[in-house]
């Protein structure tokens, strides 16, 4: 085939748009992101661009040299990653809304086409700001004595050991695809890298156009040659007339497709959901493009071409100096401690006492908070392993949302089912990208005789709770575990969360009310919990009206809340009526937040921070005044819609005087961070706290003071 050439919340309207003003510190740091404000006049913050906001507050720490050059590797690639995941879902969505012929503007006063105008211009930006910014620490990496090269750059002898490499190692897994009448237009997968390569035509034709998937993935992005690093796409580019013999190579150039991945599942009319899911994730694969990426030097006639097979709008075409798909450069092999952070090792408390008392023991005598991954993850191992041999443990019931690949879990869950215990395991089969993992799950654990449950239909369980019972002298006795995080011993080491492990029977009674409700469908009726979608959402807008009535009688009132997401317009507005009461609110929020602070008259009470570090900030906790007499809850739900109505989530009190104060410290101490901290103002910019106060630091040194 041939290649061609209280008070009332204003009305919703489109207002200015203008860029913000951009500031940087002597040393070349972004202190401000761009502006989310669609409205000047209200409170509703566009969600897109606030996510692109927090993009660009990760790519902050890609550029900021206090990092170790690996690090700071890392965060560019977090930041591509984050991009590709954004197009997946996000952009895809508005695709599908301007497909669907949406016309009505968002809270935020956008209409979906406009919105999808600014997220194109400001992702063309952020690209060439992703790539600048890996050039540089890969500089910053060849200063150090990491070498990174293009073929071009090797000696006559590295050029030959690459080439042996090559045939040897690469070219045998490569497939040259040509693009003629018999040969149609290959589909192209999601985020694969390729080759696009034209070909010479024979007797006069038009060149041809041929395809080479760039096998990422079953081979390593990086190749090592002679102690120097190359780019595996650089590497097939440099011996692609190896592939076709007897034919003239006209050009070859990187390109990468992004494809829409948000599939809805169709649960309510699926008789077999395991069934269903797998054939959505087969669907999924196949889904439209949405993002184009291609090298900056291809000829027209090959982008135009890709563009038309793809049908894609010029719009959506990015035209890029590479590497393409920075995400790849995450797990690069190269071993240089004093290139990243200084490892980190976990406390591990003794939840065991003494020799002849076990985690039961404790637990009984009071609750157990740990704070990941300053605590490690181990302990929550530990009280599984321990109830999977125990021969007094009953059951055990566990939510499971990402579980990761860690043995030691499904292993304790297989010997508690094959030591006879009622072993319930609610696998959720819906959790983005992890679907897969979580169906080979269900299928080990129901082989071992597990009793295996896919969750509520129409609903995701995010839920972090296991319930142990254990029959002891005074009747059986329920032991809880309620968590911010999943039960994923990787994560475990790179999430914030909290974890509470506990004996009180009020919560055990609580948890065994869900558990009953999510297996049985049975009517559930709590004392303590907040559970969504049954009792989060009203029970947060109460305690919110309850400090709004603190306000209004004189008496000390605020929240504190931190969630990684608010974009609930329910809670927002809930927020601001709060706040004109005279409520002081803080919030930190780590990525998208709607909810614009500062508005005379609706959110002037309102202030917001984002905090970013070494560490992913994942845990939910809110607080509130209450009158001087300070209530705590945490849990698993973020102040989204979807959290609050089409996901079960559990929030619990925090009960013990002790550890009220000991959130109440972790939310005063990252309220002080400066060092990866960022403000949120009424124009909608976050900005730059300076400082080197590090809130993960603090908690890190108090597990291993010097």
């Amino acid at each position: 085939m041939t290649v061609p050439a209280e008070k009332s919340l204003p009305a919703r309207s489109v207002s200015s748009r203008g860029r913000s003003r951009r500031k940087e510190e002597p040393g070349g740091e972004d202190v401000r992101t761009h502006s989310t404000v669609a409205n000047p006049e209200s409170p509703f913050l566009n969600r897109e661009l606030s996510w692109l906001a927090f993009n660009e507050r990760v790519l902050a720490e890609a550029r900021d040299e206090r990092n170790p050059p690996l690090e700071r590797l890392k965060y560019a690639a977090i930041c591509g990653s984050n991009l590709d995941e954004f197009f997946m879902v996000r952009v895809a969505g508005v695709h599908r809304q301007i497909a669907a012929g949406v016309n009505t503007p968002g809270p935020d006063g956008l209409l979906p086409r406009e919105t999808l105008a600014l997220v194109r211009e400001r992702t063309q930006s952020m690209l060439r700001e992703i790539e600048r910014v890996t050039r540089k620490t890969l500089r910053d990496l060849n200063a150090a004595g990491v070498r990174f090269a293009r073929v071009s750059d090797l000696g006559k002898r590295a050029r030959a050991q690459l080439r042996e490499h090559y045939l040897a190692e690469i070219q045998p897994v490569l497939t040259p695809l040509v693009v003629d009448p018999s040969h149609p237009f290959p589909y192209l997968s999601n985020l694969s890298l390729n080759l696009a390569v034209l070909l010479e035509g024979g007797d006069g034709e038009d060149p041809e156009f041929a395809r080479v998937k760039v096998p990422v993935g079953v081979l390593p992005r990086a190749v090592c040659i002679a102690d120097t690093i190359l780019l595996l796409e650089d590497v097939i580019a440099a011996h692609i007339g190896e592939l076709f013999k007897g034919r003239t190579v006209l050009a070859a150039h990187a390109f990468r497709v992004t494809r829409n991945t948000d599939y809805e599942f169709e649960e309510e009319e699926a008789e077999d959901l395991l069934a269903t899911i797998e054939d959505g994730l087969r669907r999924r694969r196949f889904g439209s493009a949405v993002r184009l990426e291609v090298m900056r030097d291809t000829p027209h006639g090959i982008t135009a071409f890709l563009q038309e097979r793809l049908r894609l709008a010029p719009e959506d075409i990015f035209l890029l100096d590479g590497p393409l798909g920075s995400a790849d450069l995450m797990g690069l092999p190269v071993k240089r401690p004093d290139l990243s952070f200084p490892e980190f090792a976990p406390a591990v408390p003794d939840l065991d006492g003494d020799e002849d008392s076990g985690i039961f023991d404790t637990l009984r005598e009071g609750d157990v908070l740990l704070h990941h991954p300053y605590d490690g993850f181990t302990n929550i191992l530990d009280f599984l392993e321990e109830a999977s041999r125990d021969p007094q443990v009953l059951a055990i019931k566990q939510t499971l949302y990402r579980t990761g690949d860690d043995p030691r879990l499904l292993a304790a869950l297989r010997t508690a089912a094959e030591n006879g215990k009622q072993v319930v395991a609610l696998i959720e089969l819906k959790a983005r990208f992890d679907e897969q993992r979580n169906i080979s799950w269900a299928r080990k654990l129901e082989r071992a005789g597990a009793h295996v449950v896919y969750g509520v239909a129409g609903l995701k369980t995010h839920a972090k709770v296991t319930m142990i019972v254990r029959r002891e002298d005074g009747g059986l006795r329920r032991y809880v575990h309620i968590g911010t995080g999943n039960y994923n011993a990787k994560t475990a080491r790179l999430y914030t969360d909290l974890s509470l492990l506990s004996a009180n029977p009020d919560l055990g009674a609580d948890v065994a009310e869900l558990f009953n409700h999510l297996t049985g469908y049975a009517e559930a009726e709590y004392t303590h919990l907040l559970v969504a979608p049954d009792t989060a959402r009203t029970g947060f807008e109460a305690l919110l009206d309850r400090e709004a009535a603190h306000a209004r009688d004189g008496l000390d009132a605020w929240v504190r809340v931190k969630v990684n997401q608010l974009t609930d317009p329910g809670m927002v507005e809930a927020l601001c009526r709060a706040a004109q009461a005279g409520v002081r609110v803080e919030l930190i929020i780590r990525g998208v937040c709607c909810l614009r602070p500062g508005v005379p008259g609706l959110s002037q009470n309102v202030r917001v921070r984002s905090l970013l570090g070494r560490y992913l900030e994942h845990a939910r906790v809110y607080a509130f005044g209450n009158g001087g007499s300070p209530e705590v809850y945490f849990g698993s739900a973020d102040w989204m819609s979807r959290n609050l109505d089409r996901r079960v989530e559990v929030i619990a009190p925090v009960l013990d005087d002790r550890h009220r104060e000991a959130f109440l410290s972790i939310l005063d101490t990252e309220w002080a961070d400066t060092r990866g901290s960022w403000e949120l103002n009424e124009a909608g910019e976050y900005m730059k706290i300076p400082g080197d106060f590090s809130a993960q630091g603090t908690f890190a040194a108090a597990r291993h003071p010097l």
